[in-house]
């Protein structure tokens, strides 16, 4: 793939990754919420934030499954995606849900754990979305990678918060679980090694 044609797909990923983004806002725009327009909003951030996480997590198992290398160049515009619909869902869940009321919100919390799950991803993620540029993998070095694992916690705690809302075990968070346990079985050394040619660094996004 040329310079030009890895430019032309980070664009194009990058463009069509707000699309969901400026959908909701229309529909917000235009009433088209449904009866719950808060905890539309906040299902459906959430759902993109955990979306693009798996997403992230997607070039490397193609690459490790079938050779293909293109998706490479995107895993960390794919990662700032998931880190902007987190930090959405967590805005319009405490600012627009409880209005900053700390207390409100710890009460909740106490009262819904699972939300402590959401939380532990977002200030995982943080640290990434701080760190995705150019000149923090030359400042940072191998530390870099190092500090990047921690998306697989993160991604971890996400499923968890979005399997433990539904209170219930349900076919979907069970599916989404079990896909992001696989793709994270491929990064185990001795799994990935017997299915690529041969060994390469596949620990960041």
């Amino acid at each position: 793939m040329t310079a030009k044609q890895r430019r032309m797909l980070k664009i194009t990923v990058a463009l069509l990754s707000a699309v969901p983004a400026l959908v909701l806002g229309w529909r917000t725009g235009q009433g088209r919420l449904g009866p719950d327009p808060l905890g539309d909003l906040v299902r459906v951030t959430g759902r993109w934030a955990l979306a693009f996480l798996i997403l992230s997590l997607m070039p490397t198992a193609l690459r490790i499954l079938f050779g293909m290398r293109a998706g490479l160049v995107v895993r960390r515009i794919l990662g700032l995606y998931a880190f902007g619909y987190a930090l959405a869902h967590f805005v319009i869940y405490a600012g627009l849900g409880f209005r900053l009321r700390w207390d409100l919100l710890s009460e909740t919390i106490r009262q819904s754990p699972f939300i402590l799950a959401g939380l532990g991803a977002l200030l995982l993620l943080l640290p990434l979305a701080l760190t995705s540029t150019e000149g923090w993998v030359r400042r940072l070095g191998r530390n870099w990678r190092r500090l990047h694992r921690l998306v697989y916690v993160a991604t971890l705690f996400a499923v968890w918060h979005f399997a433990w809302a539904f209170k219930e075990l349900r076919a979907l968070p069970l599916a989404v679980g079990l896909g992001v346990l696989f793709l994270l079985a491929l990064r185990i050394p001795g799994v990935a090694e017997r299915l690529r040619p041969r060994s390469e660094p596949i620990d960041e996004w």
